[in-house]
């Protein structure tokens, strides 16, 4: 899992990315039955001796109680903490699953829905609304997928496990005295397998340190199906660790022909002046805001490049991945009314376009695959189609998308 000052983040690692979606590179959303308690002795002990421990710490008996009455231990949660796969997402691929279609359309929905509330928080806090949408967007798939799994148990769990159980320990004493301060109870304190709650996914020291009662109802209550605290907590979050209020995050630009990649990469700012000098321009026309900035270019000088500011580092500090960073900032421009990205992107080390890539996951929908939505990301779902289509050719079975599988597809 992607970590920011050590503590875990989010639902899904895809670098950050929570709720993925989009059929090809969809990620399975473990369903809530993979984490059934079952009994262990010696889990049992080991509450019995952290309950003592709890009270030394402040936590009344009242509550070790209630947030204990039905804990139990849930094997699913360390299988998950265990075998985390390790991979990385083309930037490419984090983008189109980041700002995809389903993504933008639900997401333009809701800004709209709750308009209000984030025009009145970014007053508050003088955070991009549209910023806090979109890390929104990524965290919980606009509230759609806060997870469903005990907190207290879950973190009972990893805590006694042991692989992290110090800093699991530490999240659990959080999580009572979230409970102790009454912003929710035990039955309500669900989230993810890691203890993630809400809609932008707090851990629970997070939220101690930076959760905020937007609505006045004396509880921040991330957990609602109303956002507004979640949301506002996210805008606290950023203003505290140095959002500029007015500032962009970042833009996409259009680098000129020869263009030294070395002058790109976080940490090597010029005045805008300069790199408009250099040939750089905005992608949609127009001229470079003032300030200064660091231009990334994730797929080499061919592909998308992007002029970032300040804020974008405010971004990392919520989840400290460059991908992650740009899925927020770009999806928060597709919710302010911006179109899809103007560069392209080089083909894949196969030789493939994405547009190569959608049409396979097309031509397999077609012939009766199951794919999901053709989104040009390569997921379980395309490998398992072109497995399948490949098996009943008689070819080599690789479940990898190749110009000889698309070949093979056109000629049906």
């Amino acid at each position: 899992m992607i970590t920011r000052r050590g503590a875990v983040l989010g639902m899904v690692s895809l670098a950050g990315l929570s709720a993925c979606v989009g059929g090809g590179g969809s990620v399975p959303r473990v369903p809530s039955q993979v984490f059934r308690p079952e009994p262990n002795a010696a889990f049992d002990a080991w509450v019995d001796g952290f309950r003592a421990r709890a009270a030394g710490r402040g936590i009344s008996g009242g509550v070790i109680d209630a947030a204990f009455r039905h804990v139990g231990f849930l094997p699913g949660v360390i299988e998950r903490d265990r075998n985390q796969t390790e991979f990385t997402r083309t930037t490419e691929d984090y983008l189109s699953i980041a700002a995809s279609d389903e993504r933008v359309a639900l997401g333009r929905q809701m800004v709209s829905r709750f308009g209000g509330e984030l025009a009145a928080i970014e007053g508050r806090y003088g955070v991009d609304r549209y910023i806090v949408a979109a890390v929104w967007g990524l965290e919980s798939f606009f509230g759609t997928r806060r997870g469903d799994v005990p907190v207290i148990s879950a973190l009972s769990t990893l805590a006694f496990e042991g692989r992290r159980g110090e800093f699991f320990e530490g999240q659990l004493i959080a999580a009572l005295k979230i409970l102790q301060s009454g912003d929710t109870t035990p039955d309500r304190m669900t989230g993810s397998w890691a203890g993630a709650m809400g809609h932008t996914q707090f851990i629970p020291t997070s939220y101690l340190a930076y959760a905020v009662d937007f609505d006045g109802d004396w509880r921040r209550d991330i957990w609602s199906d109303d956002p507004g605290d979640a949301l506002a907590s996210t805008a606290a979050y950023l203003s505290r660790s140095g959002w500029q209020r007015g500032q962009p995050w970042g833009m996409e630009v259009r680098l000129p022909a020869g263009f030294d990649t070395a002058l790109a990469g976080r940490g090597k700012g010029r005045a805008t002046a300069e790199w408009a000098a250099m040939g750089v321009t905005a992608a949609e026309g127009g001229g470079l805001p003032g300030g200064v900035g660091s231009v990334l270019a994730p797929a080499g000088a061919g592909g998308p490049a992007f002029l970032i500011f300040q804020n974008f580092n405010v971004i990392l500090r919520y989840n400290n991945a460059e991908n992650y960073a740009l899925g927020v900032g770009h999806l928060s421009d597709r919710l302010r009314g911006q179109g899809p990205l103007r560069g392209s992107f080089p083909p894949d080390a196969t030789g493939l376009t994405k547009a190569d890539r959608q049409e396979i996951q097309t031509r397999l929908a077609g012939m009766g695959y199951d794919v999901g939505t053709p989104d040009g990301v390569i997921g379980t779902k395309t490998k398992d189609a072109i497995s399948a289509f490949q098996k009943s050719r008689g070819l080599a079975v690789t479940g990898v998308p190749s110009p000889d599988l698309l070949a093979a597809l056109r000629r049906g």
